[in-house]
C-alpha cells in the first residue's frame, strides 16, 4: 500500500507542480464503487478513480524501475489493505 500511496503522491505533485510534502492520500475500496483515493493538495480535496490510480502506478513503475506497464497489467486488490499486482 505504501508504494501505491507514494505513486499517487508523486504523480499528483508533478501534475500540480507542488512539493510532494504538500500532498496527502487516502485509499478506499467500496463494493459498489471499486477503488478510489481522496487526495489533498495544499488543503484542497479531490477524488481519484481506479483509472487515475493505475496511471499513477504506471508512471511510478516507469520512473522507479524503468519498466513500462499498462493498465491491463495492473490488478488492484484489497484484503487488510489495498495492494497492486503487476503482471509482467
Amino acid at each position: 500500500m505504501d508504494q501505491i500511496v507514494n505513486a499517487v503522491c508523486l504523480n499528483m505533485a508533478e501534475r500540480h507542480e507542488v512539493p510532494i510534502t504538500s500532498v496527502e492520500v487516502e485509499l478506499f475500496y467500496e463494493e459498489d464503487q471499486g477503488f478510489s483515493a481522496e487526495v489533498w493538495i495544499q488543503g484542497r480535496s479531490r477524488y481519484l478513480i481506479e483509472a487515475n490510480i493505475k496511471e499513477a502506478i504506471m508512471r511510478y513503475v516507469l520512473n522507479e524501475y524503468q519498466l513500462r506497464v499498462y493498465p491491463s497489467q495492473i490488478q488492484l486488490d484489497v484484503e487488510d489493505e489495498v495492494w497492486a499486482d503487476i503482471a509482467t
